[in-house]
């Protein structure tokens, strides 16, 4: 039998002849990157310093949560005459809502008057027509991607290849016109962006809005940018008048702290480049049932087994039994592991009834050893709570060098704990073996 013959081309690929590609070395010069000033500087925060022309950028987040009142803020501040001239011609673009709707928002927000252009279209085709000629808008926006659909295709807005089509038909113009484009991109309940994972490859940016509800605070959070840090956060907060920036969101966060609280610890986080302190509180109740409860807010309930399981093993104090709620004050979500120490205080604080000192601030990883491991930027965190007042300061501990060279402003008492076993001695109990465990009270 004759064996088949294999083309030489792969499959997809016609007769015809490739381009070489023009290859260049990594030293090279480049024009400077510039950036386009909001005015919202927690928002230029946040994108690495402004908007670049010609990038894409995604924002996420849940429904009502925020997203189309700060777009509409940020389009009226680059809107806004400077030195008797528009800085940027600016398009809005809703496919949700009507015209009136975002005039009312508008009128809301005071920035009616403001020089930003409106379009409610939901086809591809009439937008790019609109987009693809000389003396277009230099930031749009697009509420929301979801919505936009391309009559090429039969499937119906929101799909899988309406949502991918669409997108890089308008990151391509974008690209070749020099404009920021702005897309608004709708969550699912898991809290991820819906449609086709590739849209977050497509895009240069993306951030996602985060807050809960009951809270007036609002987190705008960038888990991807090509042109600035990744995880760095902006702080909004929900007033009458739409969103106003939060500077300083440590203060902000520990506003409403109360004194010396068994159960509470300021934990000294990082979020990107920016510290935040932010207050830890745990409860350690008796359970009436025959498996306790269990319920965590702001923080990864697997973590909270980790740290309950070490503190049993290693340390002999056994609060499993209880019921335990952990919250984290101000409807902030930490992801990083320093916070386990403070985690592990506010415990043993819930459960002893005696108070973390509220002068002090805690952070450290904690191991499956008991040992309380070094976290990144130490200094900085320590510059934060001098800053904001704390004197003292529970943290892992430290090389000699670093003892030796302490950052100006740092709390003046600083105590390392190097295993959980250190951490309970600041509550007076000296840790059990792990064959003759001591239960909390009940």
């Amino acid at each position: 039998m004759e064996e088949t013959t294999q083309s030489a081309s792969p499959r997809g690929l016609g007769g015809g002849k490739g381009k070489k590609l023009e290859v260049v070395g990594l030293a090279g010069s480049s024009a400077p990157l510039q950036r386009r000033i909001t005015g919202i500087s927690e928002l230029d925060r946040v994108c690495g310093g402004g908007l670049v022309p010609g990038s894409a950028l995604l924002v996420g987040g849940d429904p009502g949560i925020g997203k189309s009142t700060l777009l509409l803020q940020a389009m009226a501040a680059l809107a806004a005459p400077r030195n008797g001239r528009s800085t940027a011609t600016c398009l809005y673009i809703s496919g949700e809502e009507s015209l009136d709707q975002i005039r009312l928002r508008a009128l809301r927000l005071d920035v009616a008057q403001r020089p930003v252009q409106l379009a409610a279209a939901t086809s591809v085709r009439d937008i790019a027509a609109s987009l693809d000629q000389r003396g277009g808008p230099d930031v749009v926006v697009v509420d929301s991607i979801q919505t936009l659909y391309l009559d090429s295709l039969d499937s119906a807005p929101g799909t899988v290849s309406q949502v991918r089509a669409s997108a890089h038909e308008l990151i391509r113009l974008a690209k070749e016109r020099g404009f920021s484009l702005l897309l608004v991109g709708h969550v699912t309940k898991e809290g991820t962006i819906a449609g086709p994972r590739v849209l977050e490859h497509m895009v240069d940016t993306v951030l996602y809005f985060e807050g809960e509800r009951g809270h007036q605070f609002r987190i705008l959070r960038a888990v991807k940018n090509r042109f600035g840090p990744t995880d760095e956060i902006g702080v909004f907060e929900m007033t009458d008048r739409g969103l106003a920036e939060v500077p300083n969101p440590s203060a902000l966060f520990l506003a409403d702290r109360r004194g010396e609280v068994s159960g509470s610890a300021v934990f000294a986080g990082m979020e990107g480049t920016r510290p935040v302190l932010m207050e830890i509180q745990a409860l350690v109740a008796p359970s009436p049932l025959g498996t306790p409860r269990r319920a965590v807010i702001g923080w990864d309930g697997n973590r909270l087994a980790m740290v309950l399981a070490v503190l049993d093993a290693r340390c002999g104090l056994s609060i499993g039994a209880n019921d335990i709620y952990l919250n984290v004050a101000g409807g902030l979500r930490i992801a990083e592991p320093a916070a386990d120490l403070a985690v592990a205080a506010a415990l043993v604080s819930g459960a002893t009834q005696q108070p973390v000192p509220a002068d002090t601030v805690v952070f450290g990883e904690i191991g499956l050893s008991g040992e309380v491991r070094p976290v990144a930027q130490a200094e900085a965190r320590l510059k934060e709570a001098g800053k904001l007042g704390f004197t003292a300061a529970w943290m892992p501990r430290r090389s000699s060098q670093a003892r030796t060279r302490a950052p100006e402003g740092a709390p003046a008492s600083i105590r390392e704990i190097a295993h959980l076993g250190d951490l309970l001695a600041r509550f007076d109990m000296a840790p059990a073996g792990a064959s003759s465990r001591r239960a909390a009270p009940r």
